[in-house]
């Protein structure tokens, strides 16, 4: 259960872009009064990333999974961090199935309904993506082929309809962009400095999200040295 949340803007710095890497950050930031868990069953302690994942160093306790999605859905979460594969207009994830390919939900759907918010991690382009942090500042190396904010996702893993009805915040945060779920759609709320906005983020979208009053990120995310969160 997380007693402190991580700010969203810190997961967009992850190299790999995906949500295991809140625990690389939370040991890194020294931040206390944070309980991290996994679906495997693990309570505390640094979750391990990668092939590794399900691992968790100095964890407090290790219980059965049946008891953990039993934690899960019955609403124990403060915050879950998930991966973002595809994502459309109007807040609907995708992490199940991509042509041909099923992968599958997983406990995707029972970590994500009754969390009391939900933050989606990923790249914005999937491909070849290629980038360079360096002075608070985010480079486009090379752009990704293929394109993950699309008008509707292929099937729906996570609904952003039953999200706004559940009243459920609801994040999605990239290495470039952070967007966030309201009742008027998708509001674009922050870039990363270095970024363009027209040529970097809205050209690379299927959709038009609602861009309004857009800030910078903060540019120690895209520095090599400790943000100082705690």
């Amino acid at each position: 259960r997380a007693a402190m949340e991580l700010t969203p803007n810190a997961v967009a710095n992850l190299g790999i872009g995906m949500p295991e890497g809140v625990a690389a950050i939370a040991a890194e930031e020294g931040l206390e009064g944070m309980i991290l868990t996994t679906e495997a069953g693990t309570i505390g302690g640094i979750p391990a990333a990668g092939a590794d994942f399900g691992v968790t160093t100095n964890a407090d306790c290790v219980i059965d999974e049946p008891a953990q999605f039993d934690f899960y859905d019955g609403g124990g979460l403060d915050i879950a961090f998930l991966g973002l594969a595809q994502m459309d207009k109007s807040g609907n994830i995708n992490v199940s199935k991509f042509g041909p390919k099923v992968a599958g939900c997983g406990g995707f759907i029972n970590i994500t309904q009754n969390a009391k918010k939900v933050v989606y991690c990923g790249t914005f382009t999937a491909g070849g993506l290629k980038i360079e942090t360096a002075g608070g500042l985010l480079q486009i190396l090379n752009e990704g082929s293929a394109k993950k904010l699309v008008k509707e996702v292929e099937q729906i893993t996570f609904s952003g309809e039953y999200a706004q009805k559940k009243h459920q915040p609801v994040l999605y945060i990239t290495e470039r962009a952070v967007f966030e779920l309201t009742p008027k759609g998708v509001v674009l709320v922050e870039i990363a400095p270095g970024i363009d906005l027209e040529k970097d983020v809205l050209a690379q979208m299927d959709f038009e999200p609602i861009v309004d009053m857009v800030k910078i990120m903060d540019s120690r995310i895209f520095c090599e040295e400790k943000m100082g969160l705690a």
